[in-house]
């Protein structure tokens, strides 16, 4: 049963229209080029993101479309520089989408998502005009965490991964052991190196384990966030100030605070 799309064709071209509107008319709108937008750009990522981890489907929705407006901004003023329109990006990513998905569009057998992002990866470097090494495609300005899982994923997909993932676990050891030999030596240097390579390991870790350090370190920050806002809120309540509360009061408030999580 084909799906009837009239509806979200209207509601596109709506879009495109009301943009090339804007950036007629609008001085801010007209102002803008790819270079301003793209911190903007940025920071509604990260306001999706945000959206996402807080669970809020409605602002989920508005951030969605907050990006979307991003992407058509773009094609418009690619589409004035004659470079390319909104329908080469989507004619492009259509068969780009197909290309790599030869176990949907073609006769390639696959057993499950790990072969399907392997043949993703291979299929990159094979496409046409593509010699690039495979870490290229890792962008600089990517935060570190994240940087670092995109590094792990990606030389996953052409075989560099461990035969067993328990096995990771003794490379984290090992790089705790070099951490904390580094720290008895009190050598700033060698620390922050080893906290690096402690970290990784841990990231790679989470990766073979199907954990998202991002995700999994975000949810221990709002975890810690609750907690100690409780404590704030204890002491208040007592007519006390954090500053003048010994560590053992506020570990009472935030023990407090865990068994709440708990019931």
């Amino acid at each position: 049963m084909e799906k009837d799309f009239s509806k979200q064709e209207e509601a596109f071209a709506e879009l495109l229209d009301i943009m090339s509107t804007l950036r007629e008319k609008c001085p801010w709108d007209h102002k803008q080029t790819l270079e301003s937008l793209r911190t903007l750009t940025v920071e509604e990522v990260y306001e999706l993101g945000d959206a996402i981890v807080k669970g809020d489907m409605q602002e989920v929705k508005k951030e969605l479309g907050d990006l979307l407006m991003h992407i058509v901004f773009y094609a418009v003023i690619g589409e004035e520089k004659g470079e390319f329109d909104i329908t080469g990006v989507l004619e492009e990513i259509c068969a780009k989408l197909r290309y790599r998905h030869p176990h949907i569009y073609g006769d390639v057998k696959v057993e499950n998502e790990d072969d399907v992002s392997r043949n993703w990866e291979q299929l990159k470097l094979k496409e046409k005009g593509r010699h690039h090494k495979v870490l290229e495609g890792v962008p600089d300005a990517l935060p570190a965490l994240v940087k670092a899982y995109r590094i792990q994923d990606k030389v996953r997909g052409v075989g560099f991964d461990w035969h067993q993932k328990e096995d990771v676990w003794l490379k984290v050891r090992e790089e705790l052991g070099e951490l904390e030999v580094e720290v008895a030596k009190a050598d700033q240097e060698h620390m922050e190196e080893e906290f690096g390579d402690f970290m990784f390991a841990m990231i790679n870790a989470g990766r073979l384990y199907g954990i998202n350090p991002e995700d999994a370190l975000e949810k221990a920050n709002r975890k810690f966030i609750r907690r100690f806002s409780f404590i704030e809120e204890k002491a208040n309540e007592a007519g006390k100030k954090l500053n003048d509360m010994t560590l053992e009061e506020m570990d009472e408030y935030w023990n407090e605070a865990k068994k709440q999580e708990i019931i």
